[in-house]
């Protein structure tokens, strides 16, 4: 286990996709903070974010017609560097408020286990199988995926298999607002499978469906594969049976042991 560390690497990413979000409410003069959008931030949209069937169709879409005038949408970058552009724009101030809190709680951990360098490549490749993992199931869609949801997902999977056992605060509310301590395991668990759920109805509907389900599945299933992978190379069990007193997995939050 590398000791504890400052995140540099997962603090700079929240402060990119926050940065970000500040240029879209500035372009959309606070439409997008609600989840709404304007002229301006659909064209940011569909130059920077992932359209599946830009790649499908080998063919980018460059003019975004409407009845006064045609305007330039043609990505200012190579178009398939939109599989990372798009992972920090976000649709709505609760949609970037979501993605950092998990990146926040889950994302430190991870980046002291692995190292800077490592996380960074880590979670910008999670982030590109999991906006593939959509794209496999809707590879017709002209709708642009955007969110640091996919890549966030592969820390979460990337934690099940690393801290299990760490205990997690979680907001529950169901006629009284409460908040309860879960193990990671059984959170992770309960989110993948929800994640599971929801994109099974969402086959066939793609179009019509504001979150990408099978994104988080993609990434959620590489985060995982890749630990256990890991795990396996370096002799380690692929499920920790008891970190407290193991060596190689003590249990860290914030950079500290915990019980």
């Amino acid at each position: 286990m590398v000791g504890s560390r400052r995140p540099i690497v997962n603090l700079s990413l929240i402060t990119i996709c926050c940065l970000t979000f500040v240029y879209e409410i500035v372009i959309s003069r606070l439409a997008i903070i609600g989840g709404g959008d304007n002229l301006a931030i659909s064209v940011l949209f569909l130059k920077l974010g992932f359209i599946p069937s830009e790649i499908t169709n080998g063919q980018e879409f460059t003019t975004l017609r409407n009845v006064f005038f045609d305007l330039s949408i043609k990505t200012p970058l190579h178009n398939y560097l939109s599989p990372v552009t798009s992972l920090f724009l976000h649709g709505g101030l609760m949609h970037l408020l979501g993605n950092m809190m998990f990146l926040w709680v889950f994302g430190d951990n991870i980046e002291n286990h692995m190292g800077h360098f490592k996380y960074l490549g880590f979670y910008l490749v999670a982030g590109i199988v999991a906006t593939f993992s959509h794209w496999f199931v809707n590879p017709v869609s002209e709708i642009p995926l955007i969110g640091a949801s996919g890549a966030v997902s592969g820390v979460l999977g990337a934690y099940l298999l690393t801290f299990p056992y760490n205990r997690v605060k979680v907001l529950v509310v169901f006629f009284l607002i409460t908040v309860i301590q879960l193990r990671a395991m059984w959170l992770l668990a309960l989110w993948f499978v929800w994640q599971i759920i929801q994109g099974s109805f969402q086959l066939g509907l793609s179009d019509q469906v504001s979150v990408a389900f099978f994104a988080h599945i993609g990434g959620f299933v590489f985060g995982v594969i890749v630990v256990g992978v890991w795990r396996l190379i370096t002799g380690k069990k692929i499920w920790p049976s008891n970190p407290l007193i193991s060596s190689d997995d003590v249990k860290y939050w914030r950079g500290r042991p915990v019980n």
